[in-house]
């Protein structure tokens, strides 16, 4: 049963689980969905051909980079939920292979997508209906943290 879900955006987020019949599936479920769903969302995104699918694409590799980056690093330390991987058994050189295949894979989702938000060497303009969006959307998600999460 979830206990309660922390995403309040001045910590790192969590979901408790109480009982926990299997902890290491919990603790791994995170970073594997918060890779797939997204790459699986900007697929769909391509296959419909939405206007912001570059938005998609640009998440997608935003989250394989943070995921992989905070297991492969959070394994030195034992940091959040690599620590919790450590001490259920995970050896490290699995984070850090997690780590090792996620974020140069999110780099190159990022590959040349510098001229959709005015980079590079062909740059195009961010028009107005985009920066709205993005700005709308991280509103949307910093209002419902704060509103709905506890602190800690």
């Amino acid at each position: 049963t979830v206990t309660r879900v922390v995403l309040y955006p001045l910590a790192i987020s969590r979901t408790d689980v109480s009982p926990n019949p299997s902890p290491l599936f919990v603790v791994w479920g995170g970073p594997i969905v918060g890779v797939v769903l997204p790459i699986l969302v900007w697929g769909l995104g391509t296959l419909t051909r939405i206007r912001f699918r570059f938005l998609l694409r640009f998440f997608a590799g935003f989250c394989l980079v943070t995921n992989g980056a905070y297991l492969g690093i959070g394994s030195f330390e034992g940091i959040g939920d690599a620590g919790v991987m450590l001490q259920l058994g995970s050896p490290a050189w699995m984070l850090w292979g997690f780590g090792l295949v996620t974020v140069p894979l999110g780099f190159l989702l990022w590959h040349r997508q510098g001229l959709h938000f005015g980079f590079g060497k062909s740059p195009q303009p961010v028009d107005a209906q985009t920066a709205t969006l993005c700005l709308s959307l991280l509103l949307v998600t910093l209002l419902l943290e704060f509103l709905v999460s506890p602190s800690i």
